[in-house]
């Protein structure tokens, strides 16, 4: 089986399977335990969450060790609410993953108001400028990267608005890490990452916050963390997070990147040559070098290419791995202006780091042979 749902969780990576398998023979003490053996928990995890802070380029102290996004989201949005004013607002772009919209509008209820985006799937900065004019939001929310198109957001520019307008921005970084440089995500007041998206072990992630200011918790109990998040650290987890994300990076600063920026390219040029019926989403916007959102010949259900394709030995996805499964269409791809009938032809492939030339090249030859033989109905 040829994989290509990197989006949706990347394989473990031998550096992070090594770390885990290291810390947990290494660092058995509690770190919050005052013996030698706690201490040298504790230590590690220091040291992890400077080196963090080194790729984000933040301040150790504003990184909070979390479970992964969908928990960072949850105490973001926890917090925003009970520092908001009453009928206080959040908004967020219209192309967020749920991992943020169903937190935001838990806490926010009807007060969430939704930035519109281009035809590409870009947030409209004009439309934030023009709104910001009239009302200050408690928090502005947009993503990195859009999980299933790959599109980029404005991000640096919104964080920089925000700095200026002393209004809290987050940004759902868990597409952009381990594909593209950390270094400028610490300007942001709020970042979330997933180990499980670069190569990490499942289940664990952070959240940077501000520097200034008491975090309200979401998790409480114990006093871990200076109080932001209650709860043993998971070391071995930790620690093996840090491993993938120094190998992507390290990666990244090779521009490693960009070689396979041209497979996924030349990829697209052969799809679209099989069927005039095939197009590509965001195709002349910036995007992850790893996705690509299709738009296949009809087989009146998108699940039926994903089901003849793993058939033929590829892993693909039809969007968000939150939604897989489900009948309903991607708001994503709603807000972006396509009709259901569109949608129903999106297929998702995102490839990873370890993904070659010549398997971009099969899952061509792969979807021409399903086509040409129209077998997916």
């Amino acid at each position: 089986m040829i994989y290509f749902d990197y989006n949706a969780t990347a394989p473990l990576h031998p550096a992070a399977r090594a770390a885990w398998l290291e810390a947990c023979e290494c660092f058995i003490g509690n770190p919050s335990s005052p013996h030698r053996m706690g201490n040298r928990a504790e230590k590690a995890l220091d040291d992890a969450r400077q080196q963090l802070a080194d790729f984000l380029g933040c301040h150790p102290l504003e990184l909070v060790w979390t479970s992964g996004a969908t928990e960072s989201s949850n105490l973001v949005f926890n917090h925003a609410s009970q520092l908001a004013r009453p009928r206080g607002e959040v908004w967020i772009s219209a192309i967020e993953h749920p991992a943020t919209l169903a937190p935001a509008r838990h806490y926010f209820k009807k007060s969430v108001r939704s930035i519109p985006v281009t035809s590409a799937g870009v947030t409209d900065l004009n439309w934030v400028l023009e709104s910001l004019k009239k009302k200050r939001p408690a928090l502005i929310a947009v993503m990195a990267a859009n999980n299933e198109t790959g599109v980029l957001q404005p991000w640096q520019s919104l964080a920089a608005i925000c700095r200026e307008k002393e209004i809290p921005f987050f940004c759902d970084a868990v597409q952009w890490l381990g594909k593209l440089p950390a270094n400028e995500l610490g300007q942001c007041d709020f970042v979330s990452g997933s180990a499980h998206k670069f190569g990490g072990p499942k289940g664990v992630g952070f959240l940077k916050i501000p520097a200034k200011g008491k975090l309200k918790p979401l998790i409480l109990g114990g006093k871990q963390q200076d109080g932001h998040r209650a709860g043993t650290e998971n070391v071995p987890g930790l620690l093996a997070m840090l491993a993938a994300l120094t190998e992507r990076e390290t990666a990244l600063h090779q521009n490693q990147h960009q070689i396979r920026l041209t497979w996924r390219n030349e990829f697209e040029s052969r799809l679209t040559a099989i069927s005039p019926e095939i197009s590509i989403v965001g195709l002349r916007e910036e995007r992850l070098w790893n996705t690509c959102l299709a738009f296949l010949p009809d087989s009146g259900c998108r699940f039926r290419w994903v089901v003849k394709l793993d058939k033929a030995g590829f892993a693909v996805s039809t969007g968000s791995a939150c939604a897989s499964g489900q009948e309903e269409p991607s708001h994503a791809l709603s807000v972006m202006g396509y009709s259901p009938a569109q949608i129903s032809r999106a297929i998702r492939f995102s490839s990873g780091w370890e993904t070659s030339p010549s398997e971009w090249t099969q899952l061509q030859v792969g979807i021409a042979s399903i086509a040409e033989n129209k077998d997916i109905a």
